[in-house]
């Protein structure tokens, strides 16, 4: 699959280019390369949002039109996105209003929403009151308020601090457990990569490729995970992907690829 801008007009500018994957369900898979590669780019035509220029994408067997008419996906951005004129409760009801749910049924699905990312007793407030951890919390919440197969993840704590964005973190690992929701993730962050994903998908400035996948496989994602040497040994491997080096397993020596020589 392929994505141009402006084809074939002055300022053309080529954001993808041979990209080829299938996502598993239930699996939780991060993009990361530099920026302006297309990661984003890519999300957006997974959600309908933009169009390819060439080749085929499916999303859980439809196309991205249908896929998105049937709601079959949640988003959520760097910024939470909330409105702030409707409280907590009401922000996560809003997907829920849009299919037609009756009052009480939405109601009782953001309780059990605001259960799943530990903030119950700040259903009535509003998003101003709220810390920015607090908001994307609740922003995954509205993601997940209809039961989505794939949940779409463009940077999502990318404004916060570090320890606000690990905790967080670690919550999504819990709440994907839980839900057993399909993850697709942009991030900057190696760590971050490596912490929550199946695999990591590794790409090339643009025009954006896929140059490597990272498999890991580090078991359920707890504190301990971040000083395991496996979890160090993942992150230094996604690091010489992207300088477009491979690490030899026994001593961890980033070697050139055959581009580099």
């Amino acid at each position: 699959m392929d994505k141009v801008f402006a084809a074939g007009r002055a300022g053309e500018v080529r954001a993808l280019e041979g990209i080829e994957l299938t996502v598993a369900a239930g699996e939780f898979v991060t993009f990361i390369g530099p920026s302006g590669c297309g990661k984003s780019t890519l999300l957006r035509l997974v959600a309908d949002l933009t169009e390819p220029t060439s080749g085929m994408l499916r999303v859980n067997g439809k196309t991205p039109r249908q896929a998105r008419l049937d709601q079959d996906y949640g988003i959520a951005f760097q910024q939470a996105g909330l409105m702030d004129w409707r409280s907590v409760a009401r922000n996560i009801e809003l997907p829920l209003e849009l299919r037609g749910w009756d009052r009480r049924r939405r109601r009782q699905r953001a309780a059990e929403l605001l259960d799943l990312v530990g903030l119950p007793e700040f259903a009535g407030h509003r998003p101003g009151e709220l810390s920015g951890g607090m908001q994307q919390r609740v922003a995954i919440a509205r993601a997940l308020a209809a039961w989505p197969r794939l949940l779409l993840m463009d940077e999502p704590f990318g404004a916060l601090d570090e320890m606000t964005r690990e905790r967080l973190q670690g919550e999504l690992a819990r709440i994907c457990r839980e839900t057993e929701a399909t993850v697709a993730f942009v991030t900057h962050s190696i760590p971050e990569a490596v912490y929550l994903s199946d695999r990591v998908v590794v790409m090339s400035a643009r025009p954006g490729r896929i140059t490597r996948i990272v498999e890991v496989d580090l078991g359920e994602r707890t504190e301990e995970t971040r000083e395991a040497p496996e979890f160090f040994a993942k992150v230094t491997e996604v690091r010489e992907a992207l300088r477009g080096r491979e690490v030899r397993r026994r001593d961890r020596t980033a070697v050139p690829t055959a581009e580099e020589h």
